[in-house]
């Protein structure tokens, strides 16, 4: 657990499914990631300021290599702020606790003033579908318990790679987070769970339920079209995500696009 003294609102920037590989010349269905990952990163340093701290929300690398993990920690330190990451499902957690350089980006637990962020692992190795392991589901509900006795906090963002509801298109079907009625029992009941941020389905969504508002986040490499059936890239641009983190527990959120570039993507594909 990390606590840091500070003044909210807490200025939150969320970067996810970066897909780096470790040749950062490589594409994924036609796009380059590298290219996509700098162009949303030089768009942060452009329009951000007085960051607070980076969430990485998982498939930071293709390829789970050393070298695609180290590049992507290496951007993030003209942001000045700290950076904490969490597995997708390419990730290896195991390759990336290497970078030892970066062994805080693993904290499961940061404190800012009135905030508490959870990071979550619902990595499942092997598998493109997702599953809090029960350490992890004990984690959620420990510290949820406990936030009534804590001075400070009063508010709670939970994060996770994995989409914890239903996708957006029909073929999104199983790749979500399996255990997810356990999870969502778990939010339901601790009121002072604001918001869940995840990634992997590549889209924006912004929605709420049972109170609490359900924030995922556009990759920022190749993106997903939602409400269709079948396996469609989107031709929408990639993108990053700015939480502000209000005193009151409000959010305010926006996605913030690359715009003025044509990324090419190969919409004739069925799946990667």
């Amino acid at each position: 657990m990390v606590e840091r003294e500070m003044e909210l609102p807490v200025r939150v920037v969320q970067i996810t499914d970066t897909h780096l590989f470790r040749d950062p010349r490589a594409a994924l269905l036609k796009l380059n990631t590298q290219d996509s990952f700098e162009k949303v990163m030089e768009l942060v340093i452009q329009n951000e300021s007085g960051i607070d701290v980076v969430l990485g929300t998982g498939d930071i690398a293709q390829d789970a290599s050393r070298e695609a993990y180290l590049r992507f920690a290496q951007a993030m330190q003209p942001l000045n702020a700290p950076f904490y990451w969490i597995p997708g499902n390419h990730d290896r957690r195991q390759v990336m606790e290497t970078l030892t350089p970066f062994e805080h980006a693993f904290s499961n637990l940061v404190t800012f003033g009135k905030w508490q962020i959870v990071l979550l692992d619902s990595s499942v190795a092997g598998e493109v579908h997702g599953r809090l392991h029960e350490r992890e589901l004990q984690h959620l509900e420990r510290t949820l318990r406990a936030v009534p006795r804590h001075p400070e906090v009063e508010h709670v963002l939970v994060c996770l790679h994995h989409n914890p509801v239903d996708g957006s298109a029909g073929w999104m079907s199983g790749i979500g987070l399996h255990n997810q009625e356990e999870f969502l029992a778990i939010i339901e009941r601790h009121a002072c769970v604001r918001a869940v941020l995840y990634g992997h389905i590549h889209q924006e969504l912004d929605f709420e339920r049972q109170g609490v508002r359900y924030l995922c986040t556009p990759s920022t490499c190749i993106q997903f079209k939602p409400q269709v059936q079948d396996f469609t890239l989107d031709d929408v641009n990639p993108a990053y995500r700015t939480l502000l983190l209000q005193p009151d527990g409000r959010i305010d959120t926006q996605v913030v696009r690359v715009t003025g570039h044509a990324f090419e993507v190969d919409h004739t594909s069925t799946g990667y």
